[in-house]
């Protein structure tokens, strides 16, 4: 999918994109280096984001460096590695992407503590370090706009209480932000995808079963990594000036309609 937008429209920005090695966070990168952002993509991952980087390099713009961090977006000294990184290799830090998560699929009586607390750490405190660190590393002084990828946990996540727990955390977070560090010029919004294919995300489940899915979006598809990655981008360009703390779903209006993938068996109990 081609741009929207104008090839300059982040020249001389700076950003930092986590989980940017595959998916959401990839195609986000990709957009960004096109458009002439200067840019640190981190993950957990070395191979993947060595691969990502090679691929980025073939359609940045003249004005894009590219460069690669190992991060564990849940390890504070990590993320105060990966913000230092970006200022000292880029020489400034003005945007910032909180894409890195990580859940599994579960009904909420059989998610352990250990499993909770570490879908909890990676989503929700994982995202308040990278902006708490990205603050101090110098867009506390200079501002910025920082986006946080959030889900469609809008009527409940069935399946994955503790992500949807964490994700609608994470939407507060965002109004919060946007309120305390307004004075310091940056913009905090959220990104809510839906249903979204990739060859990442098919991974996780059986053959068939994302794409089964779309009968239940009124769309009558699934959302692409470079759908949310317009919606990112935009948010991130001058043009979103005078919004923050907003939530946008990307979402192709499934979160008005019903849950894609969930039914409540018929029952007597209540």
């Amino acid at each position: 999918m081609a741009s929207l937008f104008l090839r300059h429209t982040f020249a001389k920005r700076c950003a930092v994109v986590t989980g940017g090695g595959s998916g959401i966070g990839k195609a986000i990168a990709h957009d960004l280096v096109s458009l002439g952002c200067s840019i640190v993509i981190a993950s957990r991952k070395k191979e993947r984001l060595l691969q990502t980087v090679a691929e980025l390099e073939q359609v940045a713009a003249p004005t894009a460096r590219i460069r690669h961090f190992v991060c564990n977006i849940r390890e504070q000294e990590e993320v105060r590695g990966l913000m230092g990184y970006a200022v000292d290799e880029l020489g400034g830090l003005d945007l910032l992407v909180n894409n890195a998560g990580g859940q599994f699929p579960s009904p909420a009586h059989k998610i352990s503590a250990k499993g909770w607390g570490a879908v909890i750490d990676t989503n929700l405190t994982g995202t308040f370090l990278c902006c708490r660190e990205a603050f101090d590393a110098g867009m506390g002084k200079r501002g910025g706009s920082i986006v946080n990828i959030i889900a469609d946990m809008f009527n409940g996540f069935p399946g994955m209480a503790h992500t949807g727990a964490a994700r609608a955390a994470v939407e507060n977070l965002t109004k919060t932000l946007a309120l305390e560090w307004a004075e310091a010029g940056i913009r905090v919004n959220a990104v809510a995808p839906g249903i979204i294919y990739s060859s990442t995300a098919a991974s996780n489940y059986p053959p068939g079963f994302l794409e089964g899915m779309a009968t239940d979006v009124p769309a009558q598809r699934l959302g692409s990594p470079e759908d949310v990655s317009a919606a990112v981008c935009f948010l991130l360009s001058p043009g979103a000036g005078y919004i923050s703390g907003a939530t946008l779903r990307v979402d192709g209006a499934s979160s008005l309609y019903r849950r894609p993938g969930f039914t409540i068996p018929q029952h007597t109990k209540l």
